[in-house]
């Protein structure tokens, strides 16, 4: 099975300088722990995520009026709607992250969560058990 199969589409995305608090707002009524950011032409040039939000705010002098390109990641880890979906749920575990944005043609198509990974597993086992 591809990633194609089980990322999350359209993606929700967020400029690098809108704030923190609007990416919080964003992820808290969108249910997502994380959001590629993107540039005027829709390219990805970090990712966001809730933790690294919390993790800045909590250092004396951080408020929440501060862009999201502070906190983004910058060197971002992508997927390939063609990867195998294995392939991409070692990535993630390796690297201890929660998210990776599908990219063709230098555009953000999708995403893959823990979350969607998570739920592509439970799929696979109903197969397998009668629950």
């Amino acid at each position: 099975m591809r990633v194609r199969d089980i990322m999350r589409s359209p993606v929700i995305a967020i400029k690098p300088e809108e704030l923190i608090e609007k990416a919080l707002e964003i992820m808290y009524r969108d249910g997502i722990n994380g959001m590629p950011v993107v540039d005027e032409d829709e390219k990805l040039i970090g990712f966001v995520v809730r933790a690294d939000i919390y993790r800045f705010l909590i250092d004396p002098g951080h408020y929440k009026y501060c862009p999201v390109e502070w906190v983004m990641t910058k060197r971002v880890l992508t997927a390939s709607p063609e990867d195998e979906i294995v392939d991409v749920a070692r990535r993630l575990r390796k690297k201890n992250i929660i998210a990776i944005p599908v990219v063709e043609n230098n555009k953000v198509i999708g995403i893959v969560s823990i979350e969607n990974l998570v739920d592509h597993y439970i799929e696979v086992c109903k197969e397998y058990t009668s629950v």
